[in-house]
């Protein structure tokens, strides 16, 4: 009878193409990150758990740093596409818009709380370290939309004049401040979303009587 060959009882390594790994350590973090937080991640383990050797996400991330920036760089791309594709509706009033864009943001907050709490954090990555120009430019343009959405509507006599990135950081801070909430079990997501229409309409016009 022949023997078994002694390899038979190790795992096999997956062979993966070189952008396929890439994205195959990316989704494997989000994974670990969703259930086990940020203090779990780490290259070898995501190496394990997809099946390459211990070496491999070397090729990727030069350490656990740099696996982090990439995961909130991906975040914030994801996040920047939902919220470009909310204010792309130039038919709309801007009450309307603003609150497709607050409920895209509230969605994605709402959908990864884990991965929102990383990106805001890796966003003050030391300037000058690898992921910190890619981080910049897209928080840049996450708060962009919301600037952009509030200048045009200026420029239409829609609200108020000022300066609009002051303005953006009121609305931002809003924004967030019902994701925190939620990610603490302080307010009910289903809640926060039904009332959205009318939080929107809160921070547009104010608290005085008309």
């Amino acid at each position: 009878m022949p023997r078994p060959s002694s390899s038979s009882s190790k795992p096999a390594l997956r062979p993966y193409h070189h952008g396929d790994l890439r994205a195959a350590l990316l989704k494997s973090a989000e994974r670990t990150l969703r259930e086990k937080g940020v203090g779990a991640l780490s290259l070898r383990e995501l190496a394990r758990d997809i099946g390459v050797s211990h070496a491999a996400p070397g090729r990727h991330f030069k350490d656990k740093q740099a696996l982090l920036d990439a995961l909130a760089l991906d975040g914030y791309e994801r996040l920047n596409q939902a919220l470009g594709e909310a204010t792309d509706r130039t038919a709309q009033s801007f009450e309307q818009r603003m609150t497709a864009l607050a409920r895209a943001y509230l969605g994605f907050a709402v959908d990864n709380p884990e991965l929102l709490e990383l990106m805001f954090a890796r966003k003050h990555a030391p300037e000058g370290s690898a992921g910190s120009e890619g981080l910049a430019a897209a928080v840049d343009q996450s708060l962009g939309s919301i600037t952009a959405l509030i200048a045009d509507a200026q420029e239409h006599g829609e609200i108020v004049r000022g300066d609009p990135e002051q303005i953006t950081m009121v609305a931002a801070a809003s924004l967030h401040g019902l994701a925190a909430l939620i990610a603490a079990c302080a307010l009910d997501a289903e809640e926060a979303m039904s009332g959205l229409d009318e939080h929107v309409r809160l921070l547009l016009n104010g608290l005085r009587p008309r």
